[in-house]
């Protein structure tokens, strides 16, 4: 297959049915958790996320920001609460009706979690695999078109050269980055970023960080995204969410956010210490 050229970004077609602008594409209200320990993990989480936005999620260790994200795309069950995306609400879905909504969501962790031994491409396309149920695609027998797909998503990462090189041989940034482009190839209307460049170099985060406010922009994505970084929240962030102890204390958007505002979320750690 002819890779694309690097300087050339690629377009990705976006899932049929788009909401009309100004709706949103994640709409979260009411969510809660309680873990079996009797920890209250969220509590009463509302958050809206639409075309366009990068939502970043601060707060200090144990505040609830990854299990906000799991929550909303059902790896774990909310205790209460309602998860709508493209008029599904993932939190009262279940089988077959689950998984197929789910393709609207994809989501990105810490670590790329590639097959180390199987191409960028290869990767890539693993992530078409929810919209194939016959033999053929479990064997790996997928449609011409769902690896042209890939490739378009390798290109919009600015990663087209690296399609045939073995996962194992890339670099933490470039593996994030096909780790980006594997979610892509859902044709996702919302993205969820769990921590994605926690394990990388200053650079490298910057990069990956930068490509997700792109992504929001231009392909009118709704992105919400955990960090640990305020910094890099307040510079490539549409908007900051603010978590304590499981509750929102504040939703605004970055340009807005004061040092007073990132203190409140961590102060309870500085205390501590």
């Amino acid at each position: 297959m002819a890779v694309l050229p690097e300087a050339s970004p690629v377009k990705i077609p976006v899932a049929r049915g788009l909401r009309a602008l100004g709706e949103p594409l994640l709409d979260v209200s009411g969510l809660s958790k309680r873990f079996p320990t009797g920890k209250q993990a969220l509590d009463s989480v509302c958050l809206q996320v639409h075309p366009g936005d990068l939502a970043v999620v601060l707060g200090a260790n144990g505040s609830g920001k990854s299990t906000l994200l799991r929550c909303c795309v059902r790896l774990i069950d909310p205790t209460a609460g309602s998860v709508r995306v493209s008029g599904h609400d993932l939190a009262h879905l279940d089988g077959a009706a689950l998984r197929e909504a789910r393709m609207a969501v994809a989501m990105i962790f810490q670590q790329a979690n590639l097959v180390r031994r199987c191409s960028a491409l290869a990767n890539v396309v693993m992530g078409t695999l929810g919209r194939h149920s016959d033999m053929g695609s479990k064997l790996g027998l997928l449609p011409r078109e769902e690896y042209e797909h890939a490739m378009a998503c390798l290109g919009r990462v600015g990663l087209p050269h690296v399609a045939e090189q073995r996962a194992d041989t890339l670099s933490g940034g470039q593996a994030q980055r096909v780790a980006i482009a594997r979610g892509l190839s859902q044709r996702p209307r919302v993205l969820l970023a769990d921590e994605p460049v926690a394990s990388l170099d200053p650079e490298a985060a910057q990069d990956v960080m930068a490509l997700l406010r792109l992504l929001a922009e231009e392909e009118r994505l709704g992105i919400v995204c955990v960090l640990h970084q305020p910094a890099l929240a307040l510079r490539f962030g549409h908007r900051i969410l603010g978590l304590r102890d499981g509750r929102v204390v504040f939703d605004r958007s970055a340009e807005d956010v004061t040092g007073d505002h990132i203190a409140q979320l961590y102060r309870a750690d500085v205390e501590a210490a």
